[in-house]
Order: structure tokens, then sequence, then C-alpha cells
């Protein structure tokens, strides 16, 4: 699932939602409501039975708002426009803008939504959404939000655009290790879906998105760059990075152990992996097969033939040929 929203609740992109999974978390949310009236009902009048007639009606009209109302005004707020039902269908209320919704929206919608919804059944609901271009209903329209998509198939994931060329490694000197993946997250779904915002809306969005990735990096943008243009080159540095570091992970040969780690002859060096083969003998510790119509040597006996030219003169150390073990190679006569 890619979210559209990020965990400050900022939609990136805004798909209205269509009216039959509107209709169907609507259906569940009422579900849920209901019963959790029923329930405090049933408790409320084996509680209240002593009680006159009059404060039974009251305390009924007070549950009546404060379960299916009050619940879900409070629900939509403190979850940032998230109810169960548009929880389990992949839903959320936003801002006209995109932003976060608020009390005071969530409040219009609920007040509005008793009139459309509960007392109609939700044919009002039904017919708004149905007139409005992006699916709205009077609850939407008044307090100005939009209910949205937060799930989109994975096959509709786009790449970022990348920066103007004069921008590339610039920013190779910034740290970015302050930076939360929540916010890499929101700055690559801006990069992804900034052609299909409002040039207001967007401007703005990539605006606010460069000073909070300034301000993690402890660095200002950097005068007459655009924001959207810083973005890009500073996602691509990430990139780069990234790379670098996978590269210089693997340089070994052989498959990677554990944290990346690369053995001897690229065996794991992670714990209770196997011992690393060991290195072969020198050729020169096995003798060659010998040779068909060719006397063999023997240890301590040179070979018959042509005389040998004289052993150059020692090196490093090393012994002369004579005293090194015979190979079996017999020159031709």
């Amino acid at each position: 699932m890619s979210e559209l929203v990020t965990g400050e609740a900022v939609a990136l992109e805004l798909r209205p939602a269509r009216l039959p999974s509107r209709a169907l978390a609507v259906l569940l949310d009422l579900i849920v409501a209901f019963a959790a009236y029923m329930i405090v009902t049933m408790v409320l009048v084996i509680s209240t039975a002593s009680l006159d007639e009059a404060a039974q009606i009251a305390i009924s009209i007070a549950t009546f708002l404060l379960v299916l109302v009050g619940a879900p005004i409070a629900v939509e707020t403190l979850s940032h426009g998230r109810s169960l039902g548009k929880m389990a269908f992949g839903l959320r209320v936003v801002r006209d803008d995109g932003g976060p919704i608020r009390f005071r929206h969530a409040l219009v919608r609920g007040a509005i939504g008793v009139v459309e919804i509960l007392l109609t059944l939700g044919v009002i609901a039904c017919i708004a959404s149905l007139v409005s271009e992006r699916g709205r209903r009077l609850g939407d329209v008044f307090a100005g939000t939009l209910v949205v998509r937060e799930r989109v198939p994975a096959a509709r994931a786009r790449f970022v655009p990348p920066p103007p060329p004069w921008l590339a490694g610039r920013f190779s000197e910034l740290d970015l290790s302050a930076v939360p993946d929540g916010l890499w997250l929101a700055i690559r779904q801006y990069l992804t879906r900034m052609q299909q915002l409002d040039p207001q809306v967007g401007g703005a969005m990539a605006e606010r998105l460069a000073a909070d990735l300034a301000e993690r990096t402890g660095t200002p943008v950097p005068q007459g760059i655009p924001p959207a243009a810083y973005l890009a080159a500073v996602v691509q540095e990430r990139q780069a990075r990234e790379i670098r570091r996978a590269y210089a992970d693997g340089a070994a040969a052989g498959g990677p152990g554990r944290d990346g780690q690369y053995g001897q002859y690229g065996r794991s060096t992670a714990p209770g992996a196997h011992s690393p083969v060991p290195a072969p003998p020198p050729a020169e510790h096995f003798p060659a097969p010998a040779q068909p119509g060719h006397e063999t040597a023997q240890p301590g006996r040179r070979p018959e033939g042509p005389a040998q030219p004289p052993p150059g003169p020692q090196q490093d150390g090393q012994s002369p040929d004579r005293d090194r073990p015979a190979t079996g190679f017999v020159p031709p006569a």
C-alpha cells in the first residue's frame, strides 16, 4: 500500500473517493455507532428506571447526541479524518488544500450529517455526491473538506523526476542523517504527483517541505533555487549515497552475510555460517603427471638428457633450482 497521507496527515495527492466506497464506510460506521447506542441505552434504562419520564427523555436525547453525533466528531478529529469505516476501506477526510482536518471541520460535517444521513437515511448525501464533481456531500461542501483515497495500486507508482543538471552534486556535503523517513516519503510523493496538483497548492506545499528539510539538515535553501528543484536535488543525492553504500558493502565477491558483510571467497561472516574455504596449496606441491615415453624423475636423481643451463642467481632468499622438488617434466632429446 502506498500511503498518500503522511504521518503528519498531509495529503499529497487528492484522489476523491467514489460513492460506493464512501457508502460502505458510512454503513460500517453506522453499524458500530448504533450498536454502541443500543448498549448505552439499555444500561441507562436499567440505571434510570426510578426517574420520572421527563428525565428519561432528556437522558435519551443526550445519549443520542453524544453517541451518534459527538462520538463520530471526536473520532474524526483525533484520527485526522479516519473513522473505523474509512480506515477499513482506505479513505480519509482532508481539507480542500490537502491538509488535515480540525475540530471545526469535523463539527460541521457531523452536524450536517445528522440531517443528510441519519434523518433522511442517506438519500440527500447520495444525491449531493452524485451531483458534485468530486463526490462531496453537503457536509463536505460547507466544511471545505474532501474524502480521498489513500490506497493506490502499486502499478500507478511513478519515478521521482530528476533535478536540473546544474544542481547535480551540489548538495554532496549536506548532512541528511537527521531527516526522518516520514519527511522523505512526503517529499517523494510530492515530486511524483506535483504535475497533478494545483500550481498554487503545489507551490505552497513545495515551500513547506523545503523549509522542513532545511530545518532538519541545518542548511538553508540556497537563494535562487526553486523549492521543487531543491527537493529533487536532495532526493537524488540521498539515492546516490545509498547506491554508493550498497556497492561499498558488496565490493567483495560472493553473497552477503549479515549486515551486508562479505567473507573470504564470498562466504558469509555471520555467526553460524560455514567457515571460509581454505586457500588451495601452491601448484608446485602437486607433481604433474608423467608424459608417455619419458622417464619420470625420481627424488634425488637428476633427469637424463641435455645439460640444463646453470641456475640464475638467488633472489630474495629463494633456493636454487636444484633444491626444488622435481616436476617430472623431461625436455625432448
